[in-house]
Parts: structure tokens; C-alpha cells; sequence
């Protein structure tokens, strides 16, 4: 008997395993009534931001120079040593011994197991993840946790930092004699809960020759609980498989049990893409026609200073030193960020001191060096915890990895909702309370355009009247007025200085004067993006 609705959130995670994602709360299945339509309803992330698999479309591409090779560690494992082969009724999983583990990351990502995901014989793509929308015959995860500070899959696996998974896209070819080291005992797992163990292999054949050349995101899990705690690489080359081998997949399995009278058969086991929420694709490669002219990640070092200026520096130099291309614009074309316009910068006084205090006060950790992808792209920063993370703000402003448990924070909505009798709202609540958070960190990793909903987030740590005035602003945006409202020299002094800093009438103007285009220009994007997504409005999430 599945346990009840209610009690979807309960410590029984202790016992979640990736390969089911299901062990607790409603069943699930691909189509249907309890479908992927309808995960949400007991699965709220499954509604919620930063979900996989996204269609890895050019516009969203930025070359990342300093991504790394994938460095993989003890896969080749020994044919002496004998593994799980499992059907669990949503995929067919291989376990991995954890020794085998990612090294070049920040953390140390151990093996935990490998599945697929395919078509079926009448409609033949069933990849998850699609390239400029297409969707190939099957793919491969290879699922890893992060052994470094959580000690298995289930205690990882709704930690902001908690998963890595590597993703491989499967053509129809030649036949692979590495997945029929496991494709061919598929006929003893016929059905679902069902285990064999088979003979080890080099897991190393399964990937591409190439493993530097890969898509990089921030994503979720493709099944529920659909937690957004997982760091894709996708492979750039597919490898193929035999239609034998296919066959295999999309004939010979049930998603049903042995002891169900009319079998299902097990097939199409693949969630279709989700939307992109600002979210961008870091690329380790850069070569080829389709490819030319993509792009450059901007670094993390620029970043920071947005994040900075928005906190507590005067927000006129975002645009004097070329950072206002930073923040949300209109155009969804992709911006480079070398090409920066250049400005002189306004002469401006500053009282003594209490710039480099406040400074000092917030000011983001220099280890926050995400955006490059490689080593650091994970390094632990602070981060600031209010609301729905039940804290209170602390002094430097990155991303609490630790903050970010995903089940305790859906515990404790739920249990909120409850009392309140809004149920219903669970989904919208969670993605109102962690989408900020997981713009803020994947936008210092370089793997997001900041939103403007984490600008108001971070707008309300200034002065009250500096963050009401830029409140009003962005209010105004979000509410779909097409026109900016009209600022008086006061208001803006107001709105672009920090709260010690006195401008005279005579600066105001003159910073007007020869900024006046480039405000106008930061106005209008802002707005016009704001515009442009609906999901920003205030008090309106849509799923």
C-alpha cells in the first residue's frame, strides 16, 4: 500500500533511492492520469524552477574556455566483481560501486548508479535531453553524489549541491558491444522490482571517445521528487547502440509487476524538455560553423560586482564601468560579454570610510569562482537564509549550499499550507520562495542571467528609501506599463547612491547629462524584459 498524500515529506527520505525517486508519496508514471501533467500535484518541485531536461538550443550557449576535461576515476572495474541489474518500473538501472567518482569538479562525486531513458518501437526518440529540438533514440545518466560532504545518494540527493549526473545521447547504429554487457541479461528483470546481478565492465566504454567537449547546466532530477539539485554534463557526441539493442529496451521490459494480470509494457520513459528560467548552457567548446561566433561566458569576477553594486554600491556605476549588460535585458539575443561600451566615469565623492565599512560588510566571498566550470564552479560560499529557509540574513551574500534542503524546505511549506488550508499553493509557494536562491547561485557560477526577481531580493538590504524607490520602479515594470515613469533629479540621487553619499544638484545633473543614454537604455531593458515574462509579476508564479 502507497503511503497517503500527507505524508509525502516525512523522514522516510532516509530511504529514498535515485533509482526509484518514488519510494514515498503518490505513484507516478510518464503518461496518463498520473502522469507527467500531473507530478506536481504530489510532487511540488516537479512545478518548480530550475527543472531538467531543458532543449540544449543554441541562443542559450556560452563558451566556457576554462571548462575542463571530464576526469573519471576507477571505472575501469573488474569482471570479478558483480553488479544489480534492476527493473524498477520506471527504468532499467545498473548500480555502481562508489569508488568509481568524478575528479574534476570542486567535490569529490561518487558513482552511485547509471539508468536509461528511451522510445519505444512505434515512436522511436526518447532522449530526455533534445539539441535545437532534436530528440534522439535514447540516453544514458550515470548518476553521481557528492561524497565529499553527504555520505550516500539518499542524503544528497535534495542538497543544492548534492548531485552530479553525466548525460550521453544514444544513436541508432552499429552495434556497442558495452551495453550489451548488461543489455543482454535484460530478460531476467522482465519485471518491475525485479534484480539480477551480472559481471562488472569497464563503464568508461559507455561514454563518448571525447570528454571534453560537453553542455553544462544547473537542473533537477527528470523524475520526481524533481528536486533542482543537479549539475548536468551532457555529452556534445552521441554514441550509438544496434535496433537489436533498442529493441531490447522498448520490447522486452514491463513497467508493471509479475503479479499484475495485464502487463505494461515499459517504454517512453522520458520527460519532455522544461523551460529555461534564465538559466544559460556553458559550453567547453567552440568550433564549427553552427558554433562560430558563440558567445563568452562573462566571468565570475563581473558577477560579483553586479551583486555588489545591487547590495550596497551606487548603482550609476553599473553602467559607467559597461556592467549594466549584466542585468536583465530585452533581447533575448545572446550579449557578449567582452564587448562592453565604453564610458567615462561621473566624477562622484564618497563619505569616508563608510564605503569600504559596508563594503567589507557584504561583500561576496572572493572564492565564489563558479563561472568558470571547472574546479571552483561549486567552491561554499554564505548565503543569506529568511522566509521559507526559516534563518536570518547573515553577513556575506553568496549561496548557503547547506541552506538548501530542498525536503526540509518542502516539509515545512507543506505543513504551513496546511494549517492554512492551501494545499494547493505548494507548488507556487516553493518556486516563489527558491527560485531567487537558485538564480543568485547559478548566476555567480555564470549558468544564469540574473532575474529580476533577485534584484528586488537583493534591493531590500539597502536603505528603505533607496529600496522603495528602485521597488516602485521594478513594481511598475512587472505590472506591464510600457513607459518608465519620470524620476526627478532628488529620486534618482535617491535611487543610484548609496544612503551616506550627499550628491549636489549640479553632479546629479551632470551624471544625468552625460549618462542620460545609458539610463535610459538600462530603463527600458529592464522593463521591457520584465514585460516580456510574465513570471515575475508580483504575486504570480505560473507552473
Amino acid at each position: 500500500m502507497l503511503p497517503p498524500v500527507h505524508s509525502l515529506f516525512v523522514p522516510v527520505l532516509i530511504l529514498l533511492t535515485v533509482n526509484t525517486l518514488a519510494s514515498y508519496g503518490a505513484k507516478w508514471t510518464y503518461t496518463g492520469p498520473d502522469g507527467e501533467d500531473h507530478w506536481a500535484q504530489h510532487y511540488p518541485f516537479c512545478g518548480g524552477p530550475f527543472q531538467s531536461p531543458i532543449d540544449i538550443q543554441t541562443p542559450l550557449l556560452r563558451y566556457e574556455p576554462n571548462l575542463a576535461p571530464i576526469e573519471l576515476r576507477n571505472y575501469d572495474l573488474s569482471q570479478n566483481e558483480q553488479l544489480t541489474l534492476s527493473n524498477n518500473g520506471h527504468s532499467v538501472q545498473l548500480s555502481l560501486p562508489s569508488r568509481m567518482h568524478i575528479s574534476s569538479l570542486p567535490n569529490r562525486y561518487s558513482a552511485a548508479q547509471l539508468h536509461l531513458h528511451w522510445g519505444s518501437l512505434t515512436l522511436l526518440p526518447g532522449s530526455e535531453h533534445t539539441v535545437n529540438g532534436k530528440q534522439f533514440p535514447a540516453e544514458l545518466h550515470i548518476v553521481h553524489f557528492n561524497s565529499d560532504k553527504y555520505p550516500n545518494v539518499s542524503m544528497a540527493v535534495d542538497k543544492s549541491d548534492g548531485l552530479a549526473v553525466l548525460g550521453v545521447l544514444i544513436e541508432i547504429g552499429e552495434f556497442n558491444p558495452a551495453f550489451d554487457h548488461f543489455l543482454k541479461f535484460v530478460k531476467g528483470i522482465k519485471y518491475r522490482d525485479q534484480k539480477i546481478q551480472v559481471p562488472a565492465f569497464n563503464i568508461r566504454e559507455l561514454l563518448p571517445p571525447r570528454l571534453d567537449q560537453y553542455y553544462r547546466y544547473d537542473g533537477s532530477l527528470t523524475t520526481p521528487p524533481c528536486y533542482p539539485s543537479v549539475l548536468w554534463t551532457v555529452f556534445r557526441s552521441p554514441v550509438t547502440f544496434s535496433v537489436q539493442q533498442f529493441q531490447a529496451l522498448a520490447s522486452a521490459l514491463y513497467s508493471s509487476s509479475v503479479q499484475e494480470s495485464a502487463p505494461v509494457l515499459l517504454n517512453g520513459n522520458y520527460r519532455k524538455p522544461q523551460r529555461t528560467d534564465n538559466r544559460v548552457i556553458l559550453v567547453s567548446f567552440q568550433d564549427g560553423r553552427a558554433l562560430h561566433g558563440i558567445p563568452k561566458a562573462a566571468t565570475a569576477l563581473q558577477r560579483r560586482q553586479v551583486i555588489q553594486k545591487l547590495l550596497v554600491g551606487d548603482l550609476a556605476d553599473l553602467a559607467d564601468e559597461g556592467l549594466n549588460q549584466l542585468l536583465p535585458a530585452a533581447s533575448p539575443k545572446p550579449r557578449t560579454a567582452g564587448k562592453r561600451k565604453n564610458t567615462r566615469k561621473s566624477q562622484r565623492t564618497h563619505a569616508p570610510g563608510v564605503h569600504k565599512q559596508r563594503w567589507q560588510q557584504n561583500n561576496l566571498p572572493s572564492d565564489t569562482t563558479g563561472g568558470q566550470g571547472g574546479r571552483n564552479a561549486y567552491a561554499p560560499t554564505t548565503g543569506w537564509q529568511k522566509g521559507a529557509y526559516g534563518g536570518q540574513h547573515v553577513g556575506k551574500y553568496g549561496v548557503s549550499e547547506a541552506a538548501l534542503c530542498y525536503g526540509a524546505l518542502a516539509e515545512k511549506t507543506e505543513r504551513q499550507l496546511r494549517g492554512a488550508h492551501g494545499q494547493g499553493q505548494l507548488t507556487q509557494v516553493l518556486r516563489k520562495s527558491v527560485f531567487p536562491e537558485l538564480n543568485l547561485r547559478s548566476y555567480l557560477a555564470c549558468r544564469s542571467e540574473l532575474d529580476l526577481e533577485t534584484i528586488r531580493l537583493l534591493l531590500r538590504r539597502r536603505p528603505s528609501d533607496e529600496a522603495n524607490e528602485l521597488d516602485h520602479s521594478l513594481t511598475m515594470a512587472t505590472a506591464g506599463r510600457k513607459k518608465r515613469p519620470v524620476v526627478s533629479d532628488r529620486a534618482l540621487s535617491r535611487a543610484t547612491t548609496r544612503r551616506p553619499v550627499r550628491y549636489s544638484q549640479s553632479t546629479v545633473r551632470k551624471n544625468n547629462a552625460n549618462n542620460n543614454n545609458i539610463y535610459n537604455n538600462a530603463y527600458n531593458n529592464a522593463y521591457n524584459n520584465a514585460h516580456r515574462h510574465n513570471r515575475i509579476q508580483p504575486l504570480e508564479w505560473e507552473d
